[in-house]
């Protein structure tokens, strides 16, 4: 990593970042690729460093309409587990939160991950048992979880009200040691640079506005910049992707919604692990500036605006204030929206679609970033060898026909294909 003197870095604050050598190329878009990657955000950045570095197929671009992370990677709220209960979940959060531990090594990016750990909450008999259950579902495949007293948890984060009176009282918790969080625009950057190392062309504002097609192939896209020529092409644009597929004739099984989150202004360090909720719908966590990090449920209705409801933010402020009163000193610096592809079983899809030639990457719900290095990965190796990894395998488009769909939500055993 190339070092800096002391005069330098106050030389580079000082000039408006004149000097600032690029971290990528800005490439006019080639005629042909061998494949195009649609959407420049974590999971499309990340798909295209794995096609080059893993498979060695360099002549790939990856087309954003705007800029990079700006989508859904820069609107989330940072969280990495795998403390998921259907096993398919577990194998793919768990190969991702692996490829996590190692990662800012591999980029040569500081990513800022910090296995500070993510506390789920017990607010009842009933939540501990079915904390319990997850926990040892977890522990026989491997994965770390361990179930805490209502006095352990007071340990770890003093700033909870654990009060018997309270009003969501804590009764315990599972924990994961392995998870916790990255920055998220910093793992856009730092898979921008090492696909761009490789020869990737990570092309920004180049929308996409259709599919060329050959007797019934896909054989490349249409651009604002141009038509571009591919043997294959990925769909990776999380909450636009029923938008870009409808571009090719296709009707998925995904509506999109906003999932908000907010930050406070700064304050010293209160809170060293992330909390979850799932009984109230809400999480709180700390980020490394200080800004205290809060989210909860979507605004249950389908669309693209990426503007949010007040009424949402002012119910997720008060069920974190009730988990954390001290919270309610704290003024709301600012607030965002997402928009998530939900699947209609909660679980993504990485498949080839009906359409020869087009694959698709999505449905991630609310899980989308703590799953991006490990799906770049799977859809790496998807657009590369046209064949799924076996890990990716039961995330196929065509489960929600054949009644194998992965409910994590009914947390019970999917049905098994014939």
């Amino acid at each position: 990593m190339k070092r800096f003197s002391a005069l330098a870095l106050l030389r580079a604050g000082l000039d408006g970042q004149t000097r600032w050598p690029r971290h990528w190329r800005d490439p006019e878009p080639a005629r042909r690729y061998d494949i195009v990657v649609i959407g420049g955000g974590g999971h499309g950045l990340a798909t295209a460093y794995y096609l080059a570095r893993v498979h060695g197929v360099k002549s790939v671009a990856v087309l954003e309409k705007a800029w990079i992370g700006g989508g859904n990677t820069g609107r989330n709220t940072t969280i990495v587990r795998s403390n998921y209960r259907q096993p398919q979940l577990q194998r793919l959060l768990e190969f991702s939160l692996k490829t996590w531990e190692t990662l800012g090594d591999e980029l040569n990016f500081n990513l800022m991950f910090s296995q500070r750990g993510v506390l789920f909450l017990g607010h009842s008999d009933a939540d501990m048992v079915s904390l319990a259950e997850r926990g040892d579902s977890l522990r026989c495949a491997g994965i770390d979880a361990e179930l805490m007293s209502r006095d352990e948890v007071a340990r770890l984060a003093p700033c909870l009200e654990v009060s018997r009176d309270a009003r969501h009282p804590i009764v315990g918790g599972l924990i994961q040691k392995r998870g916790g969080t990255a920055r998220h625009d910093a793992v856009a950057w730092g898979f921008a640079r090492a696909a761009d190392a490789l020869g990737v062309d990570v092309i920004q504002n180049c929308e996409v506005t259709g599919f060329a097609m050959t007797g019934g192939r896909v054989t490349g896209v249409k651009t604002s910049r141009g038509e571009i020529g591919a043997d294959r092409v990925g769909i990776c644009v999380a909450g636009a992707s029923g938008v870009v597929a409808g571009l090719a004739g296709l009707k998925l099984p995904i509506e999109s919604h906003l999932l908000q989150a907010f930050v406070s202004e700064p304050v010293k360090p209160m809170l060293d692990t992330v909390i979850l909720s799932q009984s109230i719908h809400a999480y709180v966590s700390q980020s490394d500036k200080g800004e205290m990090v809060v989210g909860g449920d979507p605004d249950h209705y389908p669309t693209y605006s990426q503007r949010g409801s007040p009424h949402r933010i002012e119910e997720v402020a008060a069920q974190a204030i009730a988990l954390i009163p001290a919270l309610s000193r704290l003024r709301m610096l600012r607030c965002w929206a997402g928009t998530t592809d939900m699947s209609f079983d909660g679980s993504p899809i990485i498949a080839p679609t009906p359409v020869d030639g087009l694959y698709l990457n999505g449905g991630w719900c609310y899980g989308g970033f703590k799953a991006t290095p490990g799906s770049g990965r799977l859809y790496a190796h998807l657009l590369a060898t046209g064949a799924s990894h076996e890990i990716a395998a039961p995330f196929s488009l065509d489960r929600f026909a054949r009644g194998a769909t992965i409910d994590e939500a009914g947390a019970g055993p999917a049905p098994q294909a014939r």
